[in-house]
């Protein structure tokens, strides 16, 4: 049996069922210290049994990722019969957490003095809620968001420091306040400086407290959450808290757009915040579904990452995809599987109705192709497209304005195909068609009103003329 001792943080730290601990194990098997460079080693050496330091295990490992995992293999390595002592409490240190995964715990745990208490003691945090964490637990943990107050010990290089503050900056920006402490004495500086410090060892940590919302610099979207929610109170924003769904749905799609212009235009500040604004879109829904009690924000994420793993069964699951195209059909049939979609009908008339048409008809036709109602090819769909521009001009022959528009909309679908056929996106190829235009024809009357035309009077080959030039002119954009 592996037994762990905390050896508290300062000498006299150790606690009585610690020593029996230690005593009884030298006895039967060894004792292992994770290392003598900490004040409350005197515990152990006070007690007089032969034990082991692996210090030397710090110096063979690589980097600070690998020194857990190793010092984990070496209190395994020393067999069945081993007391391994740590500095604080046993349950704070990182190689005891994997020790505790790699024996699926089956050992046992004699507790010590926390580092982390001591910790909030000098903090003189308020309250009893806060987050503390080994330093080498930091990196793994900051995906997940973090919340304040933290207490992050073991900054034990600088380094590590450095490392330590670049991860908390991306967080809670580079300014905010924090209480350094070498084990000595605390002091309070911004984050920045947390890594120009003299020295660092074994107790060095900070403790960063909690950070009113007016005084942030940085935001996590349950702070663009509370936001909302304070405008929607009945002393918030007149405007804001009269919102429902259906009176800002437009803003979904308008703020969608803005941010596809802002793609076009290969501008990283614009689609920074376009999708920012896109994100408040979302959230705003939220909060108001969340006011329904319908569903909250974690609702979404919840949903939304189900999803993705359910889809994904080429990468979280037993299906395979070598390519795209692999990829997209796994996708395809998941998709069908999770919306109960076992007809291809269910999945045509689930295209959304409120898709840009072109958008929508490209969908629909895609689906209807996988049940096997289709063109062969390009050719085959142009062939289409001619018969229904034959019929719209029988239509319009004949003065039928409603046949006309039937006719209109069927040789739309017709080339919409086409571009399926071949694979070209008819959504983007009509946009950048209109803005090539646009384009061409801004400059063709920019030509004319130079030569001091009267662009409303002029003939049709003065326009094509002006028109061609201001082409050619564009050409290689």
């Amino acid at each position: 049996m592996i037994v762990v001792v905390g050896l508290g943080v300062k000498k006299g730290d150790l606690t009585e069922a610690g020593k029996t601990a230690v005593i009884e194990g030298a006895k039967k098997g060894v004792v292992l210290c994770r290392t003598q460079k900490t004040d409350s080693y005197e515990n152990l050496r006070a007690l007089g049994v032969e034990h082991v330091c692996l210090d030397y295990v710090y110096e063979k490992s690589r980097n600070f990722n690998t020194l857990t995992d190793n010092l984990a293999k070496e209190v395994l390595s020393h067999g069945e019969e081993v007391v391994y002592c740590v500095d604080g409490a046993a349950a704070e240190d990182n190689s005891v957490k994997k020790l505790r995964k790699k024996t699926r715990g089956k050992m046992q745990i004699v507790g010590g003095v926390s580092k982390v208490s001591t910790l909030i003691e000098g903090a003189g945090l308020d309250g009893c809620a806060y987050t503390a964490l080994s330093a080498y637990e930091l990196f793994d943990r900051v995906k997940d968001g973090l919340t304040l107050p933290l207490i992050v010990y073991d900054i034990d290089d600088k380094g590590f420091a450095g490392d330590v503050k670049l991860a908390l900056a991306e967080l809670f920006g580079d300014e905010i306040p924090v209480r350094f402490f070498d084990g000595q004495t605390s002091k309070k500086m911004p984050l920045y400086e947390m890594d120009r410090q003299p020295s660092y060892d074994y107790r060095t940590a900070i403790v960063v407290d909690r950070v009113e919302l007016l005084e942030k610099r940085r935001f996590s979207v349950y702070d663009l959450k509370e936001i909302i929610e304070r405008l929607r109170r009945p002393d918030g924003c007149p405007w804001d808290r009269v919102q429902t769904p259906e009176s800002i749905k437009m803003n979904v799609i308008e703020e969608a757009y803005e941010l596809v212009d802002a793609i076009d235009l290969d501008d990283d500040e614009k689609i920074l915040e376009e999708v920012g604004d896109l994100l408040m879109q979302v959230v705003f829904h939220a909060v108001m579904k969340e006011e329904q009690s319908a569903f909250t924000l974690t609702d979404i994420t919840s949903v939304v990452c189900d999803k993705l793993i359910f889809r994904h069964t080429h990468v979280f699951g037993k299906d395979k995809a070598s390519d795209e195209a692999g990829a997209l059909n796994v996708w395809e049939q998941n998709k069908m599987k999770e919306k109960g979609q076992d007809t291809f009908a269910k999945a045509v008339n689930d295209v959304p109705k409120a898709f840009p048409a072109a958008l929508r008809a490209q969908k629909v036709g895609k689906r209807a192709a996988k049940a096997g109602l289709d063109f062969a090819d390009e050719r085959q769909a142009a062939e289409q497209l001619q018969r229904e521009i034959a019929e719209f001009f029988e239509a319009v022959e004949n003065r039928d304005e409603q046949a006309m528009e039937k006719e209109m909309g069927d040789v739309l679908f017709a080339a919409v195909s086409v571009a399926r056929k071949a694979g070209v996106d008819a959504e983007k190829a009509l946009k950048e068609s209109v803005d090539r235009f646009a384009k061409r024809f801004t400059l063709a009357e920019g030509y004319a009103i130079a030569d001091g035309k009267d662009v409303t009077a002029l003939s049709e080959a003065e326009w094509d003329d002006y028109y061609r030039r201001a082409k050619a002119a564009l050409k290689g954009e």
